[in-house]
């Protein structure tokens, strides 16, 4: 076998390739076998019909198409082999010459990893948020602490906003009761937003044993998006009573014996959250810094599969998870659909540019993922997808993705190979340590990537609250 490399583009080449003809006989001999396993001829055994009378029967043509079925992807992988090339995605195959007994030759078009050049990223200075938590960020963590252990006592008067209700609802469309348009013992706190628009103009001065009747539309359901007529019959008015802000209140809500002991662990909770963000907000920035530095070609196939893929993703999983369809997603976030094709193709470019930068720093910086760190992601990617550790380890190696997460935590280490090389400041002006953030440096790469690679995801989150809204 003979082949050729031509460059078409820094992302494309084409491949030529020269067979000679009794390289073919392994496929052209597996190619008797498969037809004798499928046809009958007279007077011959099921699988032993001579090559002879199968070229007369059925044509020499039908075994030829066979065996250069078989053949191709063996001698295309040969060829890639030999010119060394970092295939993506398939080729574009073209027979150019197929002589019977003499020569099988073709060519394959096929998009190649760019050869990237890092850029000297040492000058790089981002700025990030502070790690500042004031006393009113303080105040509102214990609040929340409180809230959670709020209490409810029934009360005989008028619903007040606050208030917690016990209700049944009854939605009818066009007059009829939709078979899963009633619900009894439903609880309800008003002002939550958690159930229809309207609901809460509805209920408020209402006591118990009043009911109202609004029209709405339903966010979910056999009736989804259509207006509906809701009869709300509220049974019970309770108001909610926190617990007064003391050490008692300290010993029932926590491990700690007085509040102040409760405020210092909060101010301390919030800082690690803080600083955490810092971290994350830090590698995002220099990996956009980065990103701008760096010439990374585009390969337009694998660019077409990638907007493909995102918006097949989002239209049929995550809107549709979400009651939304595209035109209406689109409405609500005051887009045109060419504004929304411009924007996705803008994220998978970064995307694609992410992962080729840095996996050209993991093979220059020569860095390796071990098992503990392999290990360590998957159980971050398990909590994350709310499957238990055996579960996705068992759905990562079925589905043949371990590579994949194996790129993940090397790209990680590559992106905190730059952040430890570059200044980072905060508002402030102060240089900000990242060293004790080592840790998270794959977790945080993950985030980056999810944000190049599923912003869609992220809008379309925000999309479904304003509907609901």
């Amino acid at each position: 076998m003979k082949s050729a490399v031509e460059t078409l583009n820094p992302t494309r080449v084409r491949l030529t390739v020269e067979v000679p003809f009794e390289e073919l006989k392994d496929s052209l001999d597996a190619a008797y076998k498969k037809i004798n396993q499928q046809v009958t001829v007279k007077g011959f055994r099921k699988g032993k019909i001579p090559a002879r009378v199968i070229d007369q029967r059925f044509g020499r043509g039908a075994v030829l198409e066979e065996a250069v079925n078989d053949a191709l992807p063996k001698f295309y992988t040969e060829a890639v082999n030999e010119g060394e090339l970092n295939v993506l995605g398939q080729p574009e195959v073209d027979i150019t010459e197929l002589k019977d007994g003499e020569l099988l030759a073709f060519t394959a078009e096929v998009d190649i990893r760019p050869e990237i050049e890092i850029p000297d990223y040492s000058g790089i200075e981002v700025e990030v948020d502070p790690v500042e938590v004031s006393d009113e960020d303080v105040d509102k963590a214990v609040e929340e602490l409180r809230e959670r252990f709020a209490s409810t006592a029934p009360v005989e008067r008028p619903a007040e906003d606050g208030d917690v209700l016990t209700l049944d609802l009854e939605a009818k469309v066009e007059g009829e009761v939709l078979e899963d348009g009633l619900a009894s013992d439903v609880s309800y706190t008003i002002g939550s937003g958690e159930l229809l628009d309207g609901i809460d103009e509805a209920v408020k001065g209402l006591e118990a044993g009043g009911e109202a009747t609004f029209t709405s539309e339903l966010k979910g359901g056999s009736a989804a998006g259509k207006e509906a007529e809701i009869t709300v019959k509220v049974s019970k008015v309770a108001k909610r009573e926190l617990p007064e802000l003391d050490d008692d209140f300290a010993q029932l809500a926590s491990e700690f014996d007085t509040l102040e002991e409760v405020r210092a662990d909060s101010r301390k909770r919030l800082e690690n959250m803080k600083q955490y963000d810092q971290a994350t907000q830090a590698q995002e920035r220099v990996l956009d810094a980065l990103l701008e530095l760096a010439e990374v070609p585009i390969p337009e196939k694998l660019l077409e599969d990638e907007v493909n893929t995102r918006k097949h993703n989002l239209e049929h999983h995550q809107l549709g998870q979400m009651g939304l369809d595209l035109a209406k997603y689109l409405e609500i976030q005051g887009k045109t659909a060419e504004e929304f094709d411009a924007e996705t193709r803008e994220q998978a470019i970064k995307g694609i540019k992410t992962q080729f930068i840095l996996d050209e720093l993991v093979n220059k910086e020569k860095l390796n993922v071990d098992q503990e760190e392999l290990t360590e992601h998957l159980m971050r990617r398990a909590a994350s997808s709310g499957m238990s550790p055996d579960q996705f380890a068992q759905a990562v190696v079925e589905g043949g993705q371990v590579p994949m997460l194996v790129g993940e935590v090397a790209r990680g280490k590559a992106l905190a190979v730059v952040v430890e090389a570059v200044t980072v400041k905060d508002t402030n002006g102060e240089v900000v340590d990242l060293s004790d953030e080592e840790d998270e440096a794959a977790e945080a790469t993950e985030t980056t990537e999810a944000a190049a690679e599923q912003a869609e995801g992220d809008a379309a989150a925000e999309a479904k609250a304003d509907s609901d809204k």
